[in-house]
């Protein structure tokens, strides 16, 4: 059971307290904007996912063109000429 503990008496008394405090009239404008709610939520965490996605593949890209440019760099121990004015 998802509540637990709580047996169907118990989660019947709840959902009475719920209709109690905020009356029928109010109950669908609530679940509509609940709903909406965990929509927003559902697509800030699939957008968060693929910023993260994006900057992991962005960063080894750096890595590797990084590792390139290293590679490319003159290993000798001479000073690399100066240029003239």
């Amino acid at each position: 059971m998802p509540f637990g503990n709580m047996g169907p008496w118990q989660i019947l008394l709840i959902l009475l307290i719920i209709l109690l405090i905020f009356g029928a009239a109010r109950l669908p404008a609530l679940a509509k904007s609940m709903g909406q709610s965990a929509r927003a939520f559902k697509g800030e965490m699939k957008q968060m996912k693929e910023e993260d996605a994006s900057a992991k593949a962005e960063g080894s890209a750096t890595d590797t063109s990084a590792s390139g440019e290293s590679a490319a760099q003159p290993t000798s121990d001479t000073p690399p000429s100066e240029p003239k004015p």
